[in-house]
């Protein structure tokens, strides 16, 4: 697995921020927390101080609560969404995977507001793990700095 590190130190510091929502669902909670709180600590880092975290039944239930979130606070500037789905006997991965990627494309252009994935699906529980670990390579840095970069560049062209 070839990784880059993201490079914290040149993200944008967001002046007056917003709030930011993280979704995640409970299956593998030491995974998804491992994400969730590399996540929080860059975006506190950063500027943020109002970042809310929803644990969802799964990763399907994250493009209606999305759009729910979005729909009912205007103070929102971005969506995070942390999850696991690993692969197995059925076809069951396939169509989570999809309609969740799917419904929540859907929702950040409805909605106009970056919507950041990382829900990891893998063949392996071991690769997620691997995603999650306490190191540089940590996921929750990706989503923190894609949202932190959307955000910034949403504002400079007053999007």
């Amino acid at each position: 697995m070839s990784q880059i590190a993201v490079d914290l130190a040149s993200l944008p510091i967001i002046k007056n921020p917003g709030r930011i929502a993280i979704l995640t669902s409970k299956w593998y909670p030491e995974i998804v927390g491992n994400l969730t709180d590399t996540c929080v600590s860059v975006l506190r880092s950063k500027g943020y101080t109002k970042i809310d975290v929803h644990q969802l039944p799964g990763s399907l239930e994250m493009p209606l609560a999305a759009a729910d979130l979005f729909a009912s606070d205007s103070s929102i500037e971005a969506i995070i969404c942390f999850g696991v789905i690993v692969k197995g006997e059925t076809l069951h991965f396939e169509m989570i995977t999809q309609e969740c990627m799917r419904g929540l494309g859907q929702v950040m252009q409805t909605y106009r507001k970056p919507v950041i994935v990382e829900i990891l699906p893998v063949f392996k529980i071991e690769d997620a793990q691997a995603r999650a670990a306490d190191n540089e390579f940590n996921k929750g840095n990706e989503a923190a700095a894609a949202a932190l970069e959307m955000i910034a560049w949403r504002r400079a062209n007053a999007i």
